[in-house]
């Protein structure tokens, strides 16, 4: 079926291919150079001042009356939020653990004791003793830097006003 000539002429076909191919490669590269190679002495043609970079290291914190926004707080709104974001984890029937703890009476209530879960890291009980309203804010921004080492997998409520809602409808639950 193949002869020596047609091997000798399919070997040459690769090898210039190959042969095309580096070249190409290599005008390629004289042609669109971009690397540095232009020494110590080569300096910037102009430098556009930006002000200074503490001033960019350095955010704003904005301070958030908690009491207020919690005040303000929805508990028909914060129901809706609560089956849509956490209602997959957790169940607000007493005793009725899910992924995580039920959450039934959950304001005030000493962390780590639903009764019958025992999936809890204690992280958190490195951070706050009972589930004050104020702590809830503060966790449910976002839990894993509120308790570092906590297996809560959610991102958090980046809105207050959401937070301030699913804990106001928290509230209603059992307390």
């Amino acid at each position: 079926m193949f002869d020596t000539m047609t091997m000798t002429k399919v070997v040459g076909g690769v090898c210039g291919s190959l042969l095309v191919f580096l070249l190409g490669k290599w005008v390629a590269e004289e042609l669109y150079h971009t690397g540095g190679g232009h020494g110590d002495h080569a300096q910037a043609a102009y430098i556009i001042d930006t002000g200074s970079d503490d001033a960019a290291a350095e955010e704003e914190v904005v301070e958030i009356d908690v009491a207020a926004v919690l005040a303000a707080g929805d508990a028909g709104k914060g129901a809706t939020t609560f089956k849509k974001k956490c209602g997959s984890c957790h169940k607000v029937d007493d005793g009725a653990n899910g992924t995580g703890p039920y959450l039934y009476g959950v304001v005030n209530r000493p962390v780590g004791t639903a009764a019958g879960f025992s999936g809890y890291s204690g992280a958190l009980n490195e951070v706050v003793d009972n589930w004050t309203p104020e702590h809830l804010f503060g966790f449910l921004e976002n839990p894993k830097t509120y308790a570092p080492g906590n297996g809560m997998k959610f991102k958090g409520f980046s809105k207050p006003k959401d937070r301030a809602d699913v804990i106001a409808y928290l509230s209603t639950l059992g307390n």
